[in-house]
């Protein structure tokens, strides 16, 4: 766990890095999240600050985008797609059942910090559906027993 004054001298180092950039608010959201697993809260005073933005809009920004986390994912993330298509081929019940495997709901984290899950609207492969997507690969065709070998490997 890193102590506040560290996550403060590395934040300060990103914005400094970003806030030349058109639009740097984008760019120093995905850069804290790369560098920590997440956003802290406590950040975003500071990023506001910096770009002369109130808290309210920089945590509008960062509530929008679903990929900004505001506490660490587990050690894997599964993603379910939400979208139609996906609905359209039985996606909600498999996420029905996924959530009750993990046993959490989107955006929870199993206790032993393995897996996290969420929502995402759309992966590209609606042609495939449902689909979903762990640690960045692209899994189509999912039924219960396909998400129950993602949860397995992700556990494993």
């Amino acid at each position: 766990m890193l102590d506040t004054a560290t996550v403060t001298d590395r934040v300060a180092e990103i914005i400094e890095a970003h806030v030349v950039l058109e639009g740097p608010l984008l760019p120093i959201l995905h850069a804290i999240q790369a560098e920590f697993g997440h956003v802290p809260q406590t950040v975003l005073p500071v990023i506001a600050k910096a770009l002369n933005l109130s808290k309210a809009e920089v945590h509008g920004v960062m509530s929008f985008y679903h990929d900004f986390r505001e506490v660490p994912a587990g050690r894997h993330v599964l993603k379910l797609c939400r979208a139609e298509a996906c609905q359209a081929m039985g996606a909600d019940r498999v996420a029905a059942h996924v959530q009750g495997a993990l046993g959490v709901d989107w955006h929870g984290t199993t206790p032993d910090g393995a897996v996290t899950l969420e929502p995402v609207f759309c992966l590209g492969l609606c042609a495939c559906g449902p689909a979903a997507m762990l640690d960045g690969r692209l899994v189509g065709r999912c039924d219960e027993t396909r998400v129950d070998g993602l949860i397995a490997e992700a556990r494993a």
